[in-house]
């Protein structure tokens, strides 16, 4: 205990996030992306699991702050096995917001709500094996079925820069035609349906808390409609604080950030700190 000192945020209004997240921890919300900020990238999707030292830093911090919620482009069911997070002592309060926010499940009910699918995602499935195929656009490319989404992963191509490149402009014709957008990702290229992203779910979680600080950790792409909707709060007088997952793949999020930290390990390492800061403040008088 006491061991990891908080980093200090290279920002005032990261600072001031932070200061009021230590102040009031009980009304401060925490959402996390998954792949690459709670668990690292891995080459096959279906292989990511959370990083080992995660969960026992997020079941000593959870129950010292007001909400704690997973944000992921993933099936929430998805997220939470490859995260382990159901029976966790410590997770009982929390929440997975999966596919961008239109999926939710709660610790504390095991319950899974999900509308829905978009009948554009059937039809982009049954489309693709002909997209892919010309011109060899396919070499190495993978497709995951995401259930609510498709996504074509390029991360195994002899040249994953650019097959994703190559793919890019026919999948966001595909993705028109159903009524889908595409997400761009590392290395990955997401057909999803519109109308929910990282940012809405974000603010509408924020709001349904009624928190009074925020902090959110992405690493990708997806996650900038989070950080902009961070800022927006910002904007609106509730403190947050933007961490960055840091890799050599995205630069943007690390451009926008408050803190950047050295992938899952260093986010890991902030919410220990984070959890030491707390119980130490917490277990003195007056603190």
């Amino acid at each position: 205990m006491g061991s990891h000192p908080l980093p200090v945020p290279a920002t005032p209004a990261g600072r001031d996030g932070l200061a009021a997240i230590v102040e009031r921890p009980d009304r401060a919300v925490m959402a996390l992306d998954f792949d690459g900020t709670l668990a690292e990238i891995v080459p096959d999707p279906e292989q990511a699991r959370a990083h080992p030292d995660a969960l026992p830093a997020l079941a000593r911090l959870a129950p010292r702050l007001g909400s704690v919620a997973v944000l992921t482009g993933r099936p929430a069911g998805v997220a939470v096995r490859y995260g382990g997070f159901a029976g966790v002592p410590g997770l009982e309060g929390l929440t997975v917001l999966g596919h961008y926010g239109a999926e939710r499940w709660d610790a504390a009910s095991g319950e899974l709500r999900a509308p829905p699918p978009h009948p554009g995602v059937a039809a982009v499935q049954a489309e693709l094996p002909e997209v892919l195929a010309p011109g060899g656009l396919a070499d190495g490319a993978r497709v995951e079925d995401k259930g609510r989404a498709v996504a074509v992963h390029t991360r195994r191509a002899a040249d994953p820069q650019a097959a994703f490149d190559r793919l890019r402009e026919p999948l966001q014709r595909l993705a028109e035609r159903h009524g889908l957008i595409v997400e761009p990702g590392r290395y990955v290229l997401e057909l999803r349906p519109p109308g929910m992203d990282k940012g809405v779910a974000l603010t509408e979680y924020v709001r349904e808390t009624g928190a009074g600080a925020v902090l959110y950790a992405g690493d990708d792409l997806g996650d900038l409609a989070a950080f902009a909707a961070v800022e927006d709060l910002r904007a609106d007088g509730l403190p947050g604080l933007l961490v960055c997952s840091g890799s050599d793949e995205v630069t943007e999020l690390a451009a926008r950030a408050d803190l950047v930290v050295d992938g899952p390990r260093g986010v890991v390492t902030l919410l220990t700190a984070l959890a030491d800061t707390l119980a130490r403040d917490q277990a003195t008088p007056g603190g």
